[in-house]
């Protein structure tokens, strides 16, 4: 898939600015308990006072820097604890980073959250709660219906209560959902995974068309191979740090190889993929260029502002 062509002023299309991320927090620990429980009685009796329960701190993103643009549909590739669902919770404002700070034009919708949905009600009612809830009118919800179920393919169990529906269909639903508003800025976490390929088709050719209106997708997948396949960008997390971000093919092609080594067992081949890929990634420094006004800002997202990156080998 060809990336989008950039206007003149790259700074000026930039739609989310992720400016030096760390996520850590402390988490409990059977094996810190293990260690209190070895520690002479002097200390555990401090530690009970002080009310210091057996913990870890875990750093679910260290330093994660980089700036979106329109028309980028970016994948995140990494394997479980990689930091990659944080980073899109952290990018919606569900969370707040231990440092750094996240800027984004408009209000991204992350699939499986925004969509407001109830189990005891149908596929049908649900869809109108749902695009009611992201902010649409009566007139635009009755106009979007339609499309949404066709884009669902549930058939006769749109009509049904919703916790009658499988993981998948819920999913196909939310994805069909958030997608009805146009979203600017659209992030999706593993919808994509499940479902036929037919269900697979349409909502490829569905994020396609918020590519076209100059939207933002970010997509988070276990499967390298559907990164390479639809999205135009790639960014390969590994136990919260970035190891590369460039285009889907060449990352996810290293991406699959180091998982393929690591699946067989030879951790020195995954090693030298993994290092390689960090000498190779370009260091990328994000600023903000103008003061952003007081009133205007939340604490994850503002109104459009001039966000630039400026790169160059570490």
């Amino acid at each position: 898939m060809d990336a989008p062509d950039l206007l003149d002023d790259p700074f000026a299309q930039a739609t989310v600015a992720v400016q030096n991320v760390h996520v850590h927090y402390r988490v409990p620990s059977t094996e810190a308990a293990e260690r209190r429980r070895r520690a002479n009685r002097l200390v555990r009796a401090a530690r009970s006072v002080l009310g210091r329960n057996p913990q870890v701190l875990v750093r679910a993103l260290s330093g994660v820097s980089f700036v979106a643009r329109q028309g980028e549909q970016i994948g995140l590739v990494g394997q479980n604890g990689s930091g990659k669902s944080t980073l899109l919770r952290i990018i919606a404002g569900l969370e707040t980073p231990s440092r750094g700070q996240v800027l984004a034009e408009s209000t991204p919708v992350l699939i499986g959250v925004n969509a407001a949905l109830v189990p005891d009600l149908s596929g049908e009612q649900n869809i109108r709660l749902g695009c009611l809830a992201m902010g649409m009118t009566p007139e635009a919800t009755e106009r979007a219906v339609p499309e949404v179920m066709e884009l669902a393919g549930l058939g006769k169990s749109i009509y049904l209560p919703m916790k009658t529906y499988s993981s998948g269909m819920g999913a196909r639903l939310r994805f069909a959902i958030a997608t009805a508003a146009n979203p600017h800025l659209l992030l999706i976490d593993e919808a994509l995974a499940t479902g036929d390929a037919a269900f697979k088709e349409r909502s490829e050719a569905r994020m396609q068309q918020l590519r076209a209106g100059a939207g933002t997708v970010f997509l988070v997948s276990h499967a390298a191979q559907t990164i390479e396949e639809t999205c135009t960008r790639a960014i390969w997390l590994n136990y919260g740090r970035m190891v590369l971000d460039g285009p889907a093919p060449d990352v996810a092609l290293r991406y699959r190889k180091w998982a393929w080594a690591i699946a067989k067992d030879r951790p020195e081949e995954a090693k030298k993929i993994i290092e390689q890929a960090l000498m190779d990634r370009e260091e990328t420094s994000v600023y903000v260029e103008e003061p952003v006004p007081s009133r205007l800002y939340t604490p994850r997202h503002v109104r459009p502002a001039r966000v630039g990156a400026a790169a160059g080998r570490s």
